[in-house]
């Protein structure tokens, strides 16, 4: 729809007068519940109703002050500025809006106390190897919610790329055992709030809104939880994140408190996708603008973060998450294509309430120096703090691609990826980096790489050894495979995840030989990597690739893992003193993956498209 069509349609409403809208006198009041405690004391409430902002506010509760009442352009809106203090008490109590001559609407709000249980909200680190999926791919543990009367679409089809196939909750519930017997420590979840569009709804990044799970995945209540389960389990959960755009039959967009509520154009325009303007010097502003304030896509309005009950909105909705669900991390879809000084804003906002709390941000970008731009620390002198503590990685991603599939040169082949993480000194902190091979967005590795074993198995290996937080794409364990065109073939069901699947790739009998292999791989490395410290937050030590050969050490007091990547069509014998600064006086080293012990003494032969990954033995060095 056509942003003009889309204004045009709210004047026209807003001139109807008594019809306008046809809703309950008090649709709504988000959020609709909130906490005592919290360091924050200001709240801000959206009342949504058929002209309630012609009635007068009341409210009377001990340490609770209603400090502000905001009219917008909308009359079905009113904002509430509140201030919760430090000796309001958990309890209930009615917000009354007033009209003469009418009966008056009341409200019950409730004030709840923080929940002070252990491992709520630990933060996620690289000492997590995260596993990405998403829901409605995984496995579905509850049929009754794969249709759900009312919302708009009821399609239910596995044989097609865009419609909905029914993964939901319960199914991830269902298979955490499969998951931690992986090695995996932390969920991401592509989004769950709910998205109730005409059509292509089942991926979840275009929400319709920002405090209800999306009744085909299940409830609030199963979404705490699964979080719940979790934490039992010494595991953690990550929430997706949209602040840039929202689904166009979003309530608020349905019915937009102003025309501002969004970027406005003459006619629908589409961001340009170019990063670069945001930090080139000769950048033209109009480049800058429609980069930030273009529309994602058609159906998937472009909020206007400089409004600031927009910016309220999105901060306080993630806010009420954290607390309500104990969340451990966020991950910020289109980082880039938000307004920069809102998201320190929220950054701040986030850390300040929760210290302990992690976030990293999708940044799809072309260039190391552009991927540092957008995180914290000011270091490549944008001229203020992002917060932004981490992001997804995409210039390591680019980097392993090509030392897989490159031919060994200067800046060629395995050499790219030495000389990406040779860039590190640009980030405050690149250990909160996600590296990863594949996500929801990108072509699976197993077919990047020609479905070649050996080397998929050398990738994993590198993931698992290197800096920053491992995350693996749901699938990528039994070689799920497909290029991603469309988006839709990189999104296939986890075959045992329905009743009535054929074969049951969550069991070692439902698995071929060849992806037991690769299973039973990445199972013994990410188990070796959860109990070793080393290989979580050890010093990294690279060597300049020679030959088509990268070696790097991780080490700490305790350990030294030497990791051996052989990127040659062929057998290459490795000359070790030259790796004497980091080796020292050992001389065995342990193959983590076959426990085989393979001496150390002189040369070391790696096989044809291999990544070894040794744990150093016998006469240790000073560290």
């Amino acid at each position: 729809m056509k942003l003009k069509l889309l204004l045009l349609t709210v004047t026209l409403l807003l001139l109807r007068g008594p019809s306008y809208a046809q809703m309950p006198a008090l649709e709504r009041v988000e959020p609709a519940f909130w906490w005592t405690g919290m360091k924050n004391p200001k709240l801000q409430l959206v009342i949504h109703g058929d002209k309630i902002s012609e009635r007068t506010v009341k409210l009377v509760y001990p340490g609770v002050q209603l400090m502000q009442v905001h009219k917008v352009q909308n009359p079905n809106y009113l904002f509430l500025d509140l201030t919760v203090s430090a000796t309001a008490k958990p309890g209930a109590f009615p917000i009354t809006f007033e009209k003469a001559g009418t009966k008056a609407l009341s409200f019950k709000y409730e004030l709840k106390p923080r929940d002070s249980s252990p491992n709520r909200i630990q933060g996620v680190t690289s000492k997590d190897f995260v596993y990405l999926i998403m829901p409605d791919r995984f496995a579905n543990g509850d049929k009754t919610n794969d249709v759900v009367k009312g919302m708009q679409e009821k399609s239910l089809n596995r044989d097609t790329l865009i419609t909905r196939h029914g993964g939901d909750l319960q199914g991830i519930i269902d298979h955490l055992d499969y998951l931690q017997d992986l090695g995996v420590t932390t969920l991401w979840i592509n989004p769950v709030l709910e998205n109730d569009q005409p059509k292509y709804s089942y991926h979840g990044y275009a929400n319709t809104e920002n405090y209800k799970i999306d009744r085909r995945f299940g409830t609030n209540e199963l979404y705490k939880k699964l979080v719940d389960v979790c934490h039992k389990r010494g595991m953690k959960v990550i929430k997706d994140l949209v602040h840039n755009h929202v689904g166009n039959q979003h309530w608020l967009i349905r019915d937009m408190p102003a025309p501002d509520w969004v970027h406005e154009w003459p006619q629908f325009t589409r961001t340009s996708y170019k990063d670069q303007v945001l930090f080139d010097p000769y950048a033209a502003q109009e480049d800058k603008k429609r980069m930030t304030d273009g529309w994602f896509d058609t159906h998937m309005p472009d909020l206007n973060q400089q409004n600031p009950f927009v910016r309220n909105y999105i901060t306080q909705s993630h806010i009420w998450w954290i607390e309500y669900a104990g969340l451990d991390g966020f991950r910020l879809d289109t980082y880039a294509y938000n307004d920069a000084d809102y998201m320190a804003e929220w950054g701040k906002a986030i850390k300040s309430e929760y210290p302990q709390f992690t976030f990293f941000g999708e940044t799809w970008v072309q260039g190391i120096p552009n991927q540092v731009f957008f995180t914290q620390g000011n270091t490549v002198n944008r001229g203020f703090d992002t917060q932004l503590q981490g992001v997804t990685d995409f210039q390591t991603y680019w980097a392993i691609i090509e030392a897989m599939n490159g031919k060994f040169g200067w800046n060629d082949g395995v050499t790219k990826l030495y000389t990406t993480l040779a860039s590190d000194y640009q980030y405050q902190d690149p250990t909160r980096n996600v590296v990863f091979l594949d996500n929801h967005d990108l072509s699976r590795f197993y077919s990047l790489v020609n479905e070649d074993v050996a080397k998929y198995k050398s990738a994993i290996a590198w993931l698992l050894t290197t800096r920053g937080i491992p995350q693996f794409y749901y699938g990528a364990e039994i070689l799920m495979k497909n290029l991603a065109n469309p988006d839709g073939k990189v999104r296939e069901d986890f075959k045992g995840g329905w009743p009535g699947d054929k074969v049951n790739k969550f069991t070692a009998t439902g698995r071929t030989p060849q992806e037991n292999e690769v299973f039973n791989y990445v199972r013994k490395l990410a188990n070796y990597r959860k109990q070793n410290p080393v290989l979580q937050t050890g010093k990294l030590m690279q060597y300049v690739p020679e030959n088509g050969i990268y070696v790097y050490f991780r080490y700490n007091s305790d350990k030294t893992v030497m990791i051996v990547m052989n990127t040659s069509e062929k057998e290459e014998t490795v000359t070790l003193n030259r790796f004497s600064e980091r080796m020292g006086n050992y001389t065995q080293g342990q193959n983590i993956i076959n426990d085989e012990t393979l001496s150390l003494k002189d040369n070391l032969k790696v096989p044809a498209k291999t990544t070894l990954v040794l744990e150093l033995k016998s006469n240790k060095i000073n560290n």
